[in-house]
């Protein structure tokens, strides 16, 4: 069975407050695009989606450390690393959605690669 978000963050942080210090914590300049609303701020956000983006910020820091390693880790599964209009528009999404991009493009590339073994 499937647990609620409220049961997740207790387990996880003991209460929403902790959570939301805890992607603060996260959300530095170097991961983060401040486009909050500065008079509702992150208290006001539902759990399941502080839990997401506490989820995609931890796995962004461990597996490449900073947005523009992220950036760069797309463009080299795209092909794309000498395309700065594209790099410009990445540099524009938000996190999550980067993240997103780069798992569809690394699963792209290898069913390519996949393919490309098959027939040769």
């Amino acid at each position: 069975m499937k647990k609620t978000p409220l049961a997740l963050v207790k387990e996880r942080f003991e209460s929403k407050d902790k959570l939301v210090e805890a992607v603060q914590k996260l959300a530095t300049a170097e991961l983060w695009l401040d486009r909050m609303n500065e008079v509702k701020g992150l208290s006001r956000v539902s759990n399941e989606k502080l839990l997401r983006l506490h989820d995609v910020l931890s796995a962004v820091k461990k597996d490449f450390g900073s947005r523009e390693k992220l950036i760069g880790a797309i463009l080299e599964a795209e092909k794309r690393t000498k395309d700065e209009g594209y790099k410009a528009r990445l540099q524009q999404h938000p996190l999550p959605r980067l993240l997103d991009q780069y798992r569809a493009a690394s699963k792209r590339r290898a069913r390519d690669a996949k393919a490309a073994a098959k027939s040769a």
